[in-house]
């Protein structure tokens, strides 16, 4: 069995990576944003994050988020994210993919891949590049010709905050970014 070592900062930084079962592109499509939107808002009633950067690409998300300071359980504000919106999703008519024998031991459905990606940033520059690869991976995968283009991500508030101009995100501007995917 596989061990996975996470770093742990109280009030820190964390880039993820988190797709569905077998890249199946369903997050996308209405029912999902709201289901996504509804277990979001829950989480962060119950255990307060800022989102800093969000992208909902068919088949997975990248979102940044900052936790409160002396906080580092993103582990289960993850984990919960996770399991309300496939509540949620499956309850409103949503479909699951097929569960296999460990899934079904386990006790998870066949939404969400089982593990998500996360990076620790280091400081406001690497932020800033996780930001930015997350408002450009629409262009990365080809989903859209330029990154104003695409509905589902926080760009449109960065461009109304004045952090980007909208043509911005013609060429990759974060090369050095690694996204887990």
């Amino acid at each position: 069995m596989a061990t996975y070592l996470r770093k742990y900062v109280p009030g820190g930084t964390y880039f993820f990576t988190v797709g569905t079962q077998d890249r199946r592109p369903f997050l996308t499509e209405r029912l999902s944003r709201q289901c996504l939107r509804n277990a979001l808002r829950e989480v962060r009633a119950k255990w307060p994050f800022e989102i800093v950067a969000i992208v909902l690409c068919p088949e997975h998300l990248h979102t940044v988020w900052a936790l409160p300071e002396g906080d580092e359980r993103y582990p289960l504000r993850m984990q919960k994210m996770k399991e309300l919106f496939t509540r949620a999703y499956l309850s409103a008519g949503g479909h699951e993919g097929p569960r296999s024998a460990s899934r079904v031991r386990h006790d998870m459905r066949g939404v969400w891949a089982a593990r998500f990606w996360e990076h620790t940033c280091r400081d406001e520059a690497d932020v800033k590049g996780c930001v930015d690869y997350v408002h450009w991976n629409p262009v990365k995968h080809g989903l859209v010709p330029r990154v104003i283009d695409y509905p589902w991500s926080s760009f449109h508030r960065y461009v109304a905050m004045g952090e980007y101009p909208e043509d911005w995100g013609g060429e990759n501007p974060c090369p050095e970014v690694n996204g887990g995917e």
